[in-house]
This record gives C-alpha cells, sequence and structure tokens, in this order.
C-alpha cells in the first residue's frame, strides 16, 4: 500500500468528475472507497474538501491518500446494464453524431448518483450509449430527476471540455416548457432572484430567493436570472410559460416561478401540495391527474457544434403526462414558437 501522493490534473484531463479521473489512475479502487475518503477529507483537491462528483480542473492538485496495491485488492466487476434499461436508454436518443449523444431524459430518472438516488441514473446507464466506443459518453450538464427533456453526452473527454465550455460562457441557449399555476404579468418578463441554499433540517437541495439587492450581503447567495413568456393560458387558472435560464443554478426555473407566485403544476417541493387556485396563481395543483407530477420540460437546445462547427438545434417532445395535459386544455407543440425570446 503505497503511501499520501499528490498527483496533478492533466492539461486534457479538465471537466471529469474526480471519482473517474481516480479510477483511470487506480482501477482497483472502489465507488465506495472513493466517497468514505471524501466524506473524511482524506481526498483534497487544492487543498479543499470536495465530493466524488466534483468535476477536476485541469493543473489542480488531488492529494490522494494510500490506497490497495493493484496487486492485493480485486478490481470491482463493472456492473452490466441490465437489458430493459439499456433499451430504455438507447430509446431516448434523439441524436448522435461521433463526438455528442442527445437524450430526450424521461421524468423521474436522475442524471447522475447521488444521496437517495440510487444507482439507476443516466451516467450510471452511459454504458448502454457506447455504440462501439471503448469509453462511455460523459455527462456535461444535468437535468433534475423530474425534469425531462434535451441532456446532453460527450462522447470524448475532448468534446466533454468544450462543451462545458460552451455552458460556462452562456453561449448554448436552452428554453423550458412549463405549465404553472396562474399567468404571470406582464406576459413576458425577466426574474432575478438571487439563490442560496435554503438549509435547515429536511431542506435537502433545496433554494431560497434574495432579492437583487441583497445577494452581496448573504453568504453563499448567487445571482440567478431567468427569462420567461406566456404561450397559452386557460383563464386565469394556468398558462403554459417558455423558460430560458440565463444562469444555469440548482432548482433556478422551480425556484423563480414560486417566487413570483406562479409555481410550475406538480412541484411539491416548492409549490406545496395545496390544490387552493383562486386566480392569483399560488397553489401548485390544479386537481386531478395534472397535479401528481412536474410538469417541466427542457424543450430545446441551440448551440454550436464543438467540432463542426455547425449549428444544433435539438428539439425533444414532451413526456407522456405533459402531453397529455396539452391533448386535455387543447394545446398543440407546433402552435409555439421554437425560440420566442429570440426577437425580445
Amino acid at each position: 500500500m503505497a503511501g499520501v501522493q499528490i498527483r496533478q490534473v492533466g492539461a486534457d484531463e479538465g471537466e471529469q468528475r474526480l471519482d473517474r479521473w481516480l479510477k483511470r489512475l487506480f482501477p482497483q479502487i472502489t465507488q465506495g472507497l472513493i466517497e468514505k475518503a471524501c466524506r473524511k477529507g482524506e481526498i483534497r483537491v487544492d487543498g479543499g474538501r470536495v465530493q466524488a462528483s466534483t468535476r477536476v480542473q485541469a493543473g489542480q492538485s488531488v492529494r490522494i491518500p494510500p490506497l490497495p496495491d493493484a496487486d492485493a485488492a480485486p478490481v470491482a466487476r463493472k456492473p452490466r446494464v441490465a437489458q430493459s434499461d439499456a433499451e430504455m436508454i438507447r430509446a431516448a436518443v434523439i441524436w448522435k453524431d461521433q463526438h455528442i449523444i442527445a437524450l430526450n431524459k424521461p421524468p423521474g430518472l436522475p442524471s447522475q448518483g447521488g444521496s437517495g438516488q440510487g444507482a439507476r441514473h443516466v451516467d450510471g446507464l452511459s454504458e448502454a450509449l457506447s455504440f462501439g466506443y471503448k469509453e462511455r459518453p460523459v455527462l456535461v450538464h444535468r437535468l433534475d430527476k423530474d425534469t425531462s427533456g434535451v441532456l446532453l453526452l460527450a462522447r470524448t473527454t475532448r468534446v466533454a471540455r468544450r462543451l462545458a465550455e460552451a455552458f460556462r460562457e452562456r453561449s448554448a441557449r436552452k428554453i423550458y416548457w412549463a405549465l404553472v399555476a396562474g399567468v404571470p404579468s406582464p406576459a413576458m418578463g425577466t426574474i432575478r432572484y438571487g439563490l442560496v441554499k435554503a438549509g435547515g433540517r429536511g431542506a435537502g437541495e433545496k433554494m431560497r430567493c434574495i432579492h437583487p439587492g441583497e445577494v452581496e450581503q448573504v453568504e453563499g447567495a448567487k445571482r440567478a436570472t431567468t427569462d420567461y413568456a406566456v404561450l397559452e393560458r386557460l383563464g386565469a387558472r394556468a398558462s403554459w410559460v417558455a423558460l430560458s435560464p440565463i444562469t444555469g443554478r440548482t432548482h433556478q426555473l422551480r425556484a423563480h416561478m414560486a417566487e413570483i407566485g406562479h409555481p410550475i403544476i406538480g412541484d411539491g417541493k416548492y409549490g406545496g401540495a395545496a390544490q387552493e387556485n383562486l386566480g392569483d396563481g399560488w397553489g401548485a395543483g390544479i386537481g386531478g391527474e395534472v397535479s401528481r407530477k412536474l410538469h417541466l420540460h427542457a424543450r430545446g437546445l441551440r448551440l454550436v457544434h464543438p467540432v463542426t462547427g455547425a449549428l444544433l438545434d435539438l428539439t425533444a417532445p414532451l413526456p407522456e403526462h405533459m402531453a397529455r395535459t396539452w391533448a386535455l386544455f387543447g394545446w398543440r407543440e407546433a402552435d409555439s414558437p421554437g425560440d420566442p425570446f429570440e426577437d425580445a
């Protein structure tokens, strides 16, 4: 068993999850060992505590505790993806080439593993999306478990870095569709509340909105901006809105819509479970089957291809539960502009 090591992330190794980076260097170590060492602070990046899911950057120094020798510990057998799961995730592919794979992620399927997520998630099923490549594709961004829609994976680490850069520089345009309680007024606007972890017992990842003028005074708060546009309405009861996150904070769209009094239908975390909605917008339920599932969908993603330079305009059809709601209200996907903010 070797002693403590300090390894530097190579110039071509950035934007990888820490656990994947470690497993490439030390195939004998298990996921459980990595997560335990992170919790205990034995693995550190540039001196700071990290999680197994932290993405490392080129040039960073990683402290690695003593590890089992390669010939002393059996390599953990890589679990195979069940045939039914492999067929499900492949059926979710809406576009691919030799560099990128785009999925229409089903609602209820987490993007990555984590607390309470179990082993069945897009990252864990990505082996079934190798399509002849030696390495499985890498998630470039993520969607909440109950949010459906366009999700990108890069087929090489080089492409992953370029796509991550596009998201950081906000050159990738994301359009979400949502069903919200009430009708936002004005019909088109921008929400600029900052976001900070709510904290407290049982809060989990829940975020709390902060007035834009107070963000600098609140520790841990980050600025967040969302554009919205009302596309259709059901009287004063509910409306179909398009949302474009200018920033990419955790639960940004859900927290922002709830903060302005128009929570996304089916959002028990931010809108509460109340069915009461007298027309002022509040209440994430409007009764019946419609209220049972989150109505938030990553409808479209537009970006410049990082290798070919071509403009990619990806669109994901509505998931089954949202398609039923749209049909119930007499709304048609084809009646919506692709990007209602384009000329705004």
